[in-house]
């Protein structure tokens, strides 16, 4: 067998989108979605929207940060992810997706995502430029939590207040988050 039939083709945006089922691509390479996350993982992902999501409403009117939950984030030619959650302060077209980096990402690890979400992931969003990701684990009923310092990621354990954009920020009860 030559050394080309060894190392796995490499994708693009474009046959991403001719793709069927649920895909990530990151850095060329496909990541299968499935199967769907577990009951305790959905659990999760729904006590923070929804703590967000009531934080958000609280915010001023000129607060322009908008919660998405699954909606796909087109990095560049590459990389297509699907955070968990995203919260993003500019504007997304009505029928588009996340296209400029989110303030913050929550993934909520499943047992087929815990390796991709603290490794592949961590990197590629720390890289990307985003502010806050919050990685949690339904089994362990924990929240790490990593704010961007001089394009590093840097643990900041305890945060609870989460200045997004322009005089906007969220507060979370993270203790309420466990309570799923």
């Amino acid at each position: 067998m030559s050394l080309a039939a060894s190392i796995p083709p490499r994708y693009t945006i474009k046959d991403y989108q001719q793709w069927k089922g649920d895909w990530e691509l990151i850095n060329g390479y496909p990541y299968a979605m499935s199967p769907s996350p577990y009951s305790q993982h959905q659990l999760m992902a729904s006590s923070f929207e929804l703590a967000f999501h009531l934080s958000l409403r609280d915010q001023k009117s000129d607060c322009q940060c908008n919660l998405f939950r699954e909606l796909d984030w087109i990095i560049d030619e590459n990389n297509v992810v699907r955070p968990d959650l995203a919260i993003v302060c500019v504007p997304v077209e009505k029928k588009g997706f996340i296209t400029h980096p989110p303030v913050l990402i929550v993934e909520v690890f499943s047992d087929a995502t815990r390796m991709k979400d603290r490794n592949i992931k961590f990197r590629l969003y720390e890289s990307a430029g985003v502010k806050y990701y919050l990685m949690a684990d339904p089994d362990a009923n924990t929240i790490e939590i990593f704010e961007l310092t001089d394009n590093q990621y840097k643990e900041t354990p305890g945060m609870n207040v989460f200045s997004l954009h322009k005089g906007c920020g969220i507060t979370v009860d993270f203790e309420e988050i466990y309570q799923f």
